[in-house]
C-alpha cells in the first residue's frame, strides 16, 4: 500500500493527538507542554506558522509530524511530533515523513531543521543521523524535561 503525505486538516486533529500520546505513554510521560500543544495544534503549530503533515494510508492516518517555528530562529523550523501508528511502524513512514519535511524546508528556503529528542529512542536518532543531522549541544533550559539531544541539519 502506498502511503501519501497530506497537509493538516483539522478533521485530522484528533490523529495529531493520538499518535503523539501514543508514543510518549509508551517511551516516556505526557508533560503539560505536550498536552496543551497537541489538544490545540492550530493554535500552538498552525496559527504561529507552522507545519503538520499525516502519513495516509488508503484513508486511514497512519503517521503524522509536525514543523513548528522557532522562537530566536528566523528560517529554521524545530521537527517534533513525529509519530507512527505502532502496527504499522518497520514500514519506513517516518523516513518517508522525515523526507517530506526535508524537502519542504528546502522548497521554502529554510536554513535548517531542528530537533530535540533522546537517546532512547535508538531507531529515531539513527535515521535523523542517516538523515544529516548533526549534534548540537543542549541548552540547559530545553523546552523539554525529556529531551537529552538536540540536532540541526542545514538545508
Amino acid at each position: 500500500m502506498a502511503i501519501r503525505i497530506i497537509n493538516f486538516d483539522s478533521k485530522y486533529a484528533q490523529s495529531f493527538y493520538d499518535l503523539n500520546i501514543e508514543w510518549l505513554k509508551t517511551y516516556f510521560y505526557v508533560e503539560p507542554f505536550d498536552e496543551e500543544v497537541l489538544s490545540k495544534p492550530d493554535k500552538y503549530i498552525i496559527d504561529k506558522g507552522g507545519f503538520i503533515f499525516f502519513a495516509m494510508k488508503t484513508n486511514k492516518i497512519v503517521g503524522t509530524v509536525a514543523l513548528m517555528p522557532t522562537e530566536k530562529k528566523s528560517g529554521i523550523l524545530e521537527l517534533t511530533k513525529m509519530a507512527v501508528l505502532p502496527e504499522e511502524r518497520g514500514q519506513k513512514i517516518g523516513q518517508q515523513l522525515l523526507q517530506h519535511c526535508i524537502d519542504f524546508g528546502k522548497a521554502q528556503n529554510l536554513k535548517a531543521l531542528l530537533l530535540y529528542s533522546n537517546t532512547k529512542l535508538e531507531n529515531a536518532i539513527y535515521l535523523y543521523r542517516k538523515y544529516g543531522f548533526k549534534e548540537l549541544e543542549l541548552e540547559n533550559d530545553s523546552p523539554y524535561v525529556r529531551s537529552d539531544i538536540k540536532m540541526l541539519l542545514e538545508l
